[in-house]
């Protein structure tokens, strides 16, 4: 039986503080960001009422998110217009990115432009080329719209700039080794990778070796393989394995309340995986790897 003194003492006692959201420098930016970032993506779109949206994004701030990821193709604007509305209040303790689609020089200034409206903002924090794909895309964004961002960080429209891949990590070592990004995103997960041993032409032996060599901030996207890797594996083995990379934080679409919730534990609760758990992990993916290889092959990040 507990006593009163040792009842009274107990109840008095303060609740122990809830695990702090880990922040990581953002490569050489110098900018410390949340390790989870928010996804403004069709994720964030299926939240169909305006003042569920909101509680999200304020829910999302409460638990330590600084990092919002968000693009023009995101709804052509409509993601865009909602940080706008609900985020501008708490803009100085934010880390606010969009994305332009558009491979021209005029293009990419009309959709920049657009994009600062659309968010209510003076300057966005970050601003990449959205989804490069070949060697023909590459061309055309140095053609144009790599132009037009080297422009708009030089006249402090954005503080830096980036690009972002899906599909084809050749394509985007390439475009990492010749331009001067300050920071990269691409598809880092049990997928993309492949089988213990079977690494070759993937995002990680890829294109992250050369991000990290030129001290870049990279934002991990599509840890879950667009859910593809849910109910094989936790939410916590997916995002540990993500995170134990050399990234600075992994960006998730979160369209219920408590997909948010879950993840920021997982992000909280990390520790790095080993290279036995990451085999582990590798094994039990084989039998998925070519039906994941067939549908991020034309995938689209709209």
């Amino acid at each position: 039986m507990i006593s009163r003194r040792r009842f009274v003492a107990t109840a008095a006692a303060p609740l122990a503080a809830a695990p702090a959201m880990p922040t990581r420098t953002l490569g050489k930016t110098g900018a410390v960001v949340s390790c989870l970032a928010f996804g403004g993506g069709s994720r964030f779109l299926m939240y169909k009422n305006e003042d569920e949206a909101a509680r999200v994004l304020h829910r999302a701030m409460d638990l330590g998110i600084t990092y919002f990821d968000n693009a023009f193709g995101y709804g052509n604007g409509a993601s865009e217009e909602r940080y706008g509305r609900i985020l501008k209040p708490y803009r100085q303790k934010l880390f606010l990115v969009t994305k332009t689609g558009d491979r021209t020089y005029d293009g990419a200034m009309r959709s920049v432009e657009g994009s600062l409206k659309r968010m209510q903002l003076d300057q966005l924090d970050l601003v990449h080329a959205h989804s490069l794909t070949g060697a023909d895309d590459l061309a055309a964004l140095e053609s144009g719209a790599l132009k037009a961002l080297y422009k708009l960080r030089e006249q402090k429209v954005t503080r830096f700039i980036g690009v972002s891949s899906h599909t084809d990590p050749l394509t985007l070592k390439t475009a990492l080794e010749r331009h001067d990004f300050n920071v990269t995103q691409m598809a880092l997960n049990v997928a993309r990778v492949g089988q213990a041993g079977v690494r070759e032409g993937t995002f990680e032996n890829t294109a992250l070796p050369v991000a990290n060599a030129k001290k870049m901030g990279v934002i991990a996207m599509k840890i879950f393989a667009q859910d593809r890797l849910q109910g094989r594996y936790s939410v916590e083995e997916l995002v540990h394995y993500s995170m134990s990379l050399p990234v600075t934080a992994v960006v998730i679409g979160m369209p219920k309340p408590e997909h948010l919730e879950a993840n920021a534990a997982a992000v909280k609760a990390f520790r790095p995986l080993d290279s036995a758990e990451r085999d582990r992990l590798f094994e039990r993916f084989a039998t998925q790897k070519a039906s994941i290889d067939r549908f991020f092959a034309d995938h689209r990040d709209c």
